[in-house]
């Protein structure tokens, strides 16, 4: 199966995480670890201002060993552990797909961040790069690491399981020939020249919120290197996820459907187009989740929607709020204590949108 290059993009709480999971399984043929509930094979990491190719590749950091000395450590970053063991699956002629999840991508300078790597990005027919990035000789050691071996180095010469590089090398060499094993045959080619491609079996997968307007430019250049999927907003069209049909939210004696509400709230917001950037204001499924009764609770809808609703998508005109509450809103605590009147406003059919039932009785 082909690799996964691609920027899952859309509003908070569409999914966008859950869509990962979804292409890893039934994609990439990726497990998921029930126990420790992630997927198995899969490298994370999350961008933001402070991220660094440092953090991205590898880093060397002072390390004390208990006394007055301090020795520098190499740590290897997402994107050498992913490759790592990306390439020990190949050499151990298994090939199963690793994964590299990016989320918040556009929250970092991705271009820095992926520096040299960028160059990578880009794939020929049988999935492997283009090109070459050559590493350093720490970066080297890093990714021998990722892919499991005990590495150091020693008098300049590079020690593996405690056998010299080059030994390590021709022992390697005469096991991926007999059993002929070309891209394991490619990978040890590469590590001898101290260069690196990304491999047909490892796939990346990032995502952009794009409600977030304290982001960094993405250049087209870096754009054209991935696909993109769009994750829509909760729509009449778009089916409830079975996880959200019974999610009730509860405000006093009243209860609604989650799944009902959000659909309304989305209905609303698109109503009032001179919003900028409208349809990246709108929520998903996911935005608010539910207590372990399947409940979400008055104190959530207040200190979270509505604080969103305030802050983000009407942050510049609460005409629409003042509109919808017939009353003149000053403060974000005048407008939260009237959470329960908001929500059924929302709910009521005085918008003529969709028709939404309110449920009382269970």
């Amino acid at each position: 199966m082909p690799p996964i290059q691609k920027i899952l993009f859309g509003s908070p709480g569409t999914g966008k995480s859950y869509k990962v999971r979804e292409i890893a399984q039934q994609e990439l043929d990726i497990e998921w670890n029930e126990q420790s509930k992630s997927l198995k094979n899969t490298i994370k990491t999350v961008f933001h201002p402070e991220y660094t190719y440092s953090d991205f590749v590898g880093k060397l950091l002072p390390q004390t060993d208990g006394s007055s000395s301090v020795i520098y450590k190499f740590y290897e970053g997402h994107f050498l552990r992913a490759l790592g063991l990306a390439y020990k699956k190949i050499i151990d002629g298994t090939n199963k797909n690793v994964l590299l999840v990016i989320d918040e991508l556009n929250r970092g300078n991705a271009a820095a961040i992926f520096g040299s790597i960028f160059q990578l990005l880009d794939r020929e027919e049988d999935y492997w790069s283009t090109y070459e990035v050559n590493l350093s000789e720490l970066e080297i050691v890093g990714l021998l690491r990722s892919m499991g071996y005990q590495t150091v180095i020693t008098n300049q010469n590079i020690q593996i399981n405690g056998t010299n590089f080059d030994i390590f090398c021709d022992l390697t060499e005469k096991e991926l020939k007999q059993t002929n094993n070309k891209d394991g045959l490619r990978v040890l080619e590469n590590l001898k020249n101290a260069s690196i491609t990304i491999p047909s079996n490892l796939s990346i997968i990032a995502t952009i919120n794009t409600s977030d307007e304290s982001i960094y430019y993405l250049d087209s250049a870096f754009k054209r290197r991935w696909d993109w999927e769009y994750v829509d907003v909760p729509n009449s069209k778009r089916k409830t996820p079975e996880e959200i049909k019974n999610v009730l939210v509860v405000i006093g004696e009243n209860k609604y459907y989650w799944y009902d509400l959000v659909i309304k709230l989305n209905e609303f917001i698109k109503s009032k187009n001179g919003i900028r950037r409208i349809e990246d204001k709108q929520i998903g499924w996911w935005f608010l989740k539910a207590n372990e009764k399947g409940v979400i609770e008055e104190s959530v809808i207040a200190n979270k929607l509505m604080f969103y609703l305030w802050d983000s998508v009407f942050a510049k005109d609460k005409r629409p709020l003042e509109e919808l509450l017939d009353q003149k809103l000053i403060t974000y605590g005048e407008f939260a204590n009237l959470s329960s009147e908001f929500i059924k406003k929302i709910n009521s059919e005085e918008l003529k949108k969709t028709k939404i039932q309110t449920l009382n009785n269970f």
